[in-house]
């Protein structure tokens, strides 16, 4: 299967990045197995192997992520429900939240809040981190309103994660929260305008950002102080758009942690940044 991935000049990046690991994605996730090396020569009966053939030609006739057609991703190993219409997660912020932000992180993190929030998968991993923390979970589109309520529900956080459906670029929380996650649309109108034929099948409202991909980031930036205390931390991602971003503030003191699992364009800010008497606004 991954030699017909190969042959079909597939794009990969929606969870995988290979057609080997997508191949063992799709059998494993097919066959209902865990992903174990074990379970590579596990025997299949007809009905499965007929299932996976035809989700295997599905992705290579239909062009779209894998997980459109699975109905579910993982995501910093938890399993999510993830539908068409919604932006497939893979932020690098979830490996950060385990592993990378410790030297800036306020000492207590009572607070989180998740702005352009999607399916929520990536507050949800916040709640796994910080498990003594309340999350809010930002967002305006109802089909990704609607996951990231499944998605609190399976996850059984409902006690802890409030989903608000705002614009993230004008909704404000009542007391600014220790730390703040934005990974907003980003895509500047070049880019968008050669996406590959699988980032082609996301809504193109999760993607594009204007002319320079800052759209939504800059109006967050603009009120950060209203977004996350002083002691505090915001997480937001811009891909590509960096450049873009370090231009319109060249006096933010913009941190950009090193991206072990890949990615670009995560910057961290500390909430002291709204004392410096350089930065812009």
């Amino acid at each position: 299967m991954s030699e017909q991935f190969e042959r079909a000049d597939l794009c990969f990046g929606h969870g995988t990045d290979n057609a080997w690991d997508e191949a063992v994605y799709l059998v494993l996730s097919c066959a209902e197995l865990e992903d174990d090396e074990a379970n590579l020569d596990r025997p299949l009966n007809e009905a499965t192997l007929a299932h996976i053939e035809s989700v295997a030609q599905r992705r290579i006739q239909e062009r779209v992520p894998l997980v459109y057609l699975l109905k579910h991703c993982r995501y910093m190993g938890y399993k999510f429900s993830i539908g068409e219409g919604v932006i497939v997660p893979r932020s690098p912020i979830g490996y950060l939240l385990r592993e990378g932000l410790a030297p800036w992180l306020p000492a207590n993190v009572e607070s989180i809040v998740d702005l352009c929030s999607g399916s929520g998968c990536l507050g949800i991993v916040a709640a796994y981190e910080f498990p003594s923390a309340t999350i809010t979970l930002v967002e305006m589109d109802p089909e990704a309103l609607s996951l990231a309520q499944q998605n609190v529900a399976e996850h059984g956080l409902g006690s802890r994660i409030k989903i608000v459906a705002a614009d993230a670029t004008k909704w404000r929380p009542e007391v600014p929260a220790d730390l703040v996650l934005a990974n907003p649309p980003y895509v500047d109108a070049s880019d968008m305008a050669h996406l590959p034929r699988e980032f082609q099948a996301e809504p193109s409202f999760g993607l594009a950002a204007g002319s320079d991909g800052l759209d939504v980031m800059n109006p967050i930036i603009d009120a950060r102080r209203d977004y996350v205390a002083e002691t505090g931390l915001i997480v937001g991602e811009v891909g590509a758009s960096a450049p873009a971003l370090l231009r319109r503030y060249p006096n933010l003191p913009f941190i950009w942690p090193d991206l072990y699992a890949g990615g670009e364009g995560v910057f961290l800010l500390e909430g002291s940044a709204h004392n410096s008497h350089t930065a812009r606004l």
